[in-house]
């Protein structure tokens, strides 16, 4: 009876280790199929698991860069907005220099003329202490407070940092994220350094009666500004190739992406039809080996022997 008993119980054993199998398999295959994932742990497929982990980190290493791209792209999108101001503050403060040195006006309107450059003088300086997307100062370099500080006379001093920065772009690329206020600001006129928001207070002040000849000094001002002009000018085109230049990287890293998921699809994906195929062999089997436990479980012998 010992041995009726044994081989009863191991015929149930065995058929339930074989039917939980059989379901285990049926729910991986259904869990695969959800996820969309054809590996649940890397001993699947250990190479293909290590390639997956290393797409994932590119993709992850790809979100950081896309963050100092727009960053990048968003300061100096800003600073060119603020370049083309002082563009055209410079235009206006030309015209006025041009009136300014023309013989037949009156102290009274070179002294109007001068309150305006005053005004002009003060808009440039706030413009030279805008802010970037991050709230520092857009021309200041790496600085957070403000690029430029009046002293008790109103003379403008730079007190940012010499560098606007760099941030990386991915695959060892990087972009300078601005320019500095010197870079555009500064500039020799017949050898001598000066700088664009000194030369406008220097002229608003010479037309309010300053210096003994206003009129020369209006003409000695429109060769400064013309020079100032041309440095506004030359870092607009810089900011407008860099800008380019993040436009071209964030295309290629798009790519990138794109060619990232398609690996990561042939590679981690499930195979659906396969998949599917497999899934209704499992079943199939299952519901066979059921029938079968349930039909052989039910024969009198066994009956007896129970």
């Amino acid at each position: 009876m010992t041995n009726i008993g044994t081989s009863t119980r191991a015929f149930f054993d065995r058929s339930n280790i074989d039917i939980s199998g059989l379901r285990a398999q049926a729910e991986a295959l259904q869990a695969r199929l959800g996820r969309n994932e054809r590996l649940s742990r890397s001993s699947e497929d250990p190479v293909a698991a290590s390639r997956l982990r290393t797409l994932a980190r590119a993709e992850r290493h790809a979100k950081i860069d896309t963050v100092n791209s727009n960053r990048a792209s968003t300061d100096l999108a800003l600073a060119d907005t603020a370049l083309t101001s002082f563009s055209d503050a410079i235009i206006r403060t030309q015209v006025l220099a041009s009136l300014a040195s023309n013989g037949t006006l009156s102290p009274t309107q070179r002294a109007d003329i001068g309150s305006e450059l005053g005004e002009i003088h003060s808009r440039l300086v706030a413009l030279a202490n805008a802010r970037d997307s991050s709230g520092h100062a857009l021309f200041g370099g790496e600085a957070a407070g403000d690029a430029y500080v009046l002293d008790g006379l109103g003379n403008a001093t730079y007190i940012g940092t010499l560098n606007a920065g760099e941030l990386p772009l991915g695959d060892g690329q990087s972009v300078t994220r601005g320019v500095t206020g010197p870079e555009f600001l500064n500039f020799t006129v017949n050898g001598t350094a000066t700088n664009l928001l000194a030369e406008v207070k220097a002229l608003a002040n010479a037309l309010n009666g300053a210096v003994a000849d206003p009129q020369a000094a209006a003409r000695t001002a429109l060769d400064a500004l013309g020079v100032g002009l041309d440095a506004v000018t030359t870092s607009q085109t810089i900011v407008g190739s860099r800008l380019a230049w993040i436009d071209l990287a964030a295309e290629r890293s798009t790519n990138l992406g794109e060619l990232r998921a398609d690996e990561q699809a042939e590679i981690g994906a499930t195979d659906i039809g396969t998949t599917v195929a497999e899934l209704q062999h499992v079943m199939l089997v299952l519901e066979a080996s059921q029938a079968s436990f349930a039909q052989l479980a039910n024969v009198s012998l066994f009956n007896a022997l129970r």
